[in-house]
């Protein structure tokens, strides 16, 4: 007899008609900022490639230290680090080459900026433009993600510019009142994806030895991320893959350090997932790894892929 082999399962995903090759990219932010760590992205396993948030004018961000990794996860306020939108705009003709979807991130410093840079990007043709309402780490700017008013305005303002996809990556929320208001809002807006979350902003780790901060901006603020994020980042993704019944795509972001990270992100709604700060840590072999092992994971439970996990949580 011919021995029978199961199909592997597919970790490919679709977001808003667009085909990733695998369900796994980084998240904007870690190793993303340069050309060499964008075409670094092009050639590992990434499912693809996300920029670094761009601002209008280029960044030198924040001053150092401020990144800090400590065994539950890492801080940091780098202030948005970028080349200026224009510089981006030019590199993302040739990433493209690489044949995987790229995600432009845009970000902006007042809501003006937003439509501006979401033009001009829009020329170069990213498969997707990922609207950032939540950076945490600008001294003396509140993130537009907590004002609904302000976020839909923005989004109205960059779907007005651009044919591309569009998608917002907004910040955790911690009440079903303000799931509700921002899904509300969104409800309104021609929104095609949703990222969930950035690092939850604004918190504080210390060195007792030192008797210290850990990093250097905002007296030691920061966005918390990594593995001590991953329920906020699950509850988001499940409160709006709730609100939304699945008819717009998630991107789950927070907490991802293994396939089984993933996997609890699918099931919670997610249909792809990215990762920050365990790329940072572990570098672009963390693509394939976590692949091998949601792979098994998912082969061991008798899904066919990706697309069959996606929203099927049970609850109680």
């Amino acid at each position: 007899m011919t021995p029978s082999f199961a199909p592997r399962p597919d970790l490919t995903a679709n977001i808003a008609g667009v085909r990733f090759p695998l369900c796994l990219m980084n998240a904007s932010g870690a190793l993303c900022v340069t050309r060499e760590e964008l075409e670094a992205l092009g050639r590992s396993k990434a499912g693809a490639i996300v920029t670094k948030s761009m601002t209008r004018e280029p960044r030198t961000g924040n001053p150092e230290p401020r990144y800090f990794a400590f065994s539950e996860g890492s801080i940091n306020s780098m202030g948005l680090p970028n080349l200026g939108y224009h510089a981006y705009a030019e590199l993302i003709p040739s990433l493209k080459a690489f044949g995987k979807p790229v995600i432009a991130s845009v970000a902006g410093l007042h809501e003006d900026d937003f439509p501006e840079i979401a033009r001009t990007i829009s020329k170069a043709a990213p498969d997707l433009i990922e609207v950032n309402l939540s950076c945490p780490n600008i001294p003396g700017k509140p993130q537009i993600g907590y004002d609904v008013e302000a976020s839909e305005r923005v989004i109205r303002r960059v779907r007005a510019v651009t044919n591309q996809p569009i998608g917002v990556k907004l910040p955790p929320y911690f009440d079903p009142a303000h799931h509700a208001a921002m899904a509300e809002a969104l409800h309104r807006t021609p929104v095609d994806f949703l990222s969930l979350i950035n690092s939850v902003g604004n918190t504080l780790v210390i060195d007792p030895e030192r008797e210290s901060v850990v990093i250097k901006p905002k007296g030691g603020f920061g966005g918390l991320g990594g593995a001590i994020i991953k329920p906020v980042a699950l509850a988001n993704v499940r409160a709006f893959a709730k609100a939304f019944q699945g008819r717009v795509p998630i991107i789950g972001v927070g907490g991802v350090v293994s396939g089984t990270d993933a996997f609890e992100h699918l099931l919670a709604g997610a249909s792809a997932v990215q990762i920050g700060t365990a790329l940072v840590e572990e570098g672009l072999e963390v693509f394939g790894r976590i692949g091998r092992e949601l792979e098994v994971l998912l082969a061991q439970k008798g899904y066919r892929g990706v697309e069959s996990v996606v929203g099927h949580l049970q609850e109680l």
